[in-house]
């Protein structure tokens, strides 16, 4: 094994004689990084390499990418592979393929080359290292067929750089055992799953449904077993609590956490990875024995998604005190008021109030979350500071017009409902696309009830507005609103349109933002600064606190909301690596 030290202090032969394999058959990265010591931290090293290999340019890129063997292909058949890609072939169980497996992965390798003129290149060790299934990796290179060329050239390069973190790992002896408790919870956590997903293997988790009780029990139950927290609890909404004193207890506390309820079919890390991280930090110092001069509070917010009722933010919003008792009336699809499910799950209603903190017993939020984007992904970076939160709002519509019969209803006679909300859905995008930084969604279109053969009568639809200023967001909606009066008039029928969510951009407290800053340079990683145009918990916090954000890229170019969304255990390292130094920073800065 080699160390970080050893490695700054060798000879430049030695260096890349070390490194040798990182990169298949392209000695040439490992050399040029090589001339970029001393580096303060393994990421900076890889970050050197792909720094590299980013300034090499497009030929280079792909001579490397074509420097690679094909998964289970004639290289693995001749037995000419490199130790390396032998190795991480042999733990996906690519040298022992069944017949019409590897007839199906020869047709797959026929058919990327053809399209793309290079080989499919994947990291069959996978996002924890132990290695992808043979059906994960058919998925995988199914799904990306679909490509477009440059996307795919990109996705390639990623998968090079996770395959090289994964041989440098090997060879300094590195294992990220933090990042790889954070994914092992995130992986437990998933096994919850509301009924009718959960039978497909798809991850839903609405609002006090038994698998949203069910994660909370398991949640709790972390912070008490493994991570030492003083107090658990599971307050009045359903939000996870676990603190962890200060050395002196009555001290400040720092506010920290997400959510954990999930968008239908969703992905294991969207808010969930805000709650684990925290928990890791506060496992650490409870095996150290250590107290810092404040407290920790973490939170596991309850619901942030808005699926199973229209309130958003449920979970922060009581500890704001802006929980609106008017959505104790809500009800679900199957007729279920608000009240009736947080009675059913022994929350005392009567008890919320008293969930509104106290901003001067808080030193302020801070939230980790990922990306939900391809930023990240795109620079090659595992961590960004959030310099904004989009303001956003969100609005149900229907418009109304006349059932009528497809074939003896003229053109020129029907009041057609889903046409129009057709016209206003381009409308939308095209409004959406005039301005930087503001994004349009037209997320939900529904006929109900509808037929082949009938003149739609009625159009249920949605709209999802966000910009970086509660101005640019507000002259959007006006201008959305008055384009759906005109369609309507002009077409002969009528519309309703409810406001159900409204936040203010909440722009990262200086303070908080440096922080993070100083944290991810501790790692030895650039600083990158991006406004999330996501909402988070930390919206409804900012309006109490100073907050700021850390985000950590994800995989498959950054999708959320989404089976597919990732992440690896070494950059959950990072993110929790990130948020001990924030907090030691802390320490500090206390008096």
């Amino acid at each position: 094994m080699i160390t970080l030290e050893q490695f700054n202090t060798a000879t430049p032969d030695d260096c890349a004689k070390w490194l040798d394999g990182g990169y298949e058959h392209s000695p040439w990265i490992a050399e040029r990084a090589c001339a970029r010591r001393p580096f303060a931290s393994l990421a900076q090293l890889k970050r050197a390499m792909v720094e590299v290999l980013r300034e090499a340019g497009r030929d280079a890129q792909l001579r490397l990418i074509r420097a690679h063997p094909e998964l289970a292909g004639k290289a693995m058949v001749s037995k000419t592979l490199t130790a390396e890609s032998t190795h991480e072939q042999g733990q996906a169980g690519l040298t022992d393929c069944t017949p019409a497996e590897f007839a199906k992965i020869q047709q797959l390798n026929a058919d990327y080359n053809a399209k793309f003129g290079f080989p499919f290149i994947l990291a069959v060790r996978g996002p924890r290292g132990t290695g992808l299934a043979k059906a994960e990796i058919i998925a995988s290179f199914e799904r990306r067929l679909a490509h477009l060329a440059d996307d795919e050239m990109a996705e390639c390069l990623r998968q090079i750089h996770r395959i090289a973190e994964l041989r440098l790992a090997d060879k300094f002896g590195h294992t990220p055992e933090l990042g790889n408790r954070v994914w092992d919870w995130a992986e437990r956590l998933a096994a919850h799953s509301d009924p009718g997903y959960a039978e497909r293997g798809e991850l839903t988790v609405t609002y006090l449904t038994a698998a949203h009780r069910a994660c909370a029990q398991r949640l709790a139950h972390w912070m008490r077993a493994d991570c030492g927290f003083d107090e658990v609890e599971i307050d009045a909404v359903g939000n996870v609590v676990g603190v962890y004193r200060g050395s002196d207890p009555t001290a400040r506390r720092l506010l920290t956490g997400s959510h954990y309820d999930t968008v239908r079919n969703g992905g294991k890390y969207d808010g969930r990875l805000g709650i684990l991280v925290p928990m890791a930090c506060v496992r650490e110092l409870h095996v150290a024995g250590r107290r810092l001069p404040f407290g920790i509070e973490v939170v596991g917010f309850a619901e942030e998604e808005g699926q199973r009722y229209k309130a958003v933010f449920l979970g922060s919003g009581a500890l704001t005190g802006d929980f609106d008792t008017a959505w104790l009336d809500q009800q679900d699809a199957d007729g279920v008021t608000m009240r009736t499910a947080m009675e059913h799950a022994g929350l005392c209603i009567a008890d919320i109030p008293k969930l509104r903190r106290e901003a001067s017993k808080y030193c302020g939020f801070v939230e980790v979350h990922i990306e939900q984007g391809p930023v990240l992904n795109e620079v090659d970076l595992p961590l960004g500071i959030v310099t904004s939160i989009n303001a956003s709002v969100r609005l149900l519509g229907e418009i109304v017009g006349m059932a009528s019969h497809a074939g003896t209803t003229p053109m020129d006679r029907r009041r057609d409902a889903a046409t129009a909300a057709a016209e206003l859905a381009l409308f939308v995008e095209k409004r959406g696309g005039k301005v930087p930084h503001l994004v349009t969604t037209v997320g939900m279109l529904e006929v109900p009830n509808g037929s082949i053969n009938v003149v739609p009568g009625r159009c249920k639809f949605s709209l999802d507005i966000r910009a970086a200023s509660n101005e640019v967001r507000d002259a959007c909606a006006a201008d959305v609103r008055a384009e759906l009066q005109r369609i309507c008039e002009r077409r002969g029928v009528h519309f309703t349109l409810e406001e159900t969510m409204r936040a203010a951009a909440a722009p990262s407290d200086s303070a908080w933002q440096q922080r993070w800053e100083r944290a991810v340079q501790s790692l030895g990683l650039p600083l990158f600064r991006l406004p999330s145009g996501a909402g988070h918990d930390a919206m409804k916090l900012h309006e109490a606190m100073p907050q700021a954000m850390l985000f950590m890229r994800g995989g498959n170019a950054g999708i959320s909301h989404n089976p597919l969304e990732s992440i690896t255990n070494d950059d959950a390292e990072l993110c929790v690596r990130a948020l001990q130094n924030l907090l030691e920073q802390l320490a500090t800065d206390a008096p």
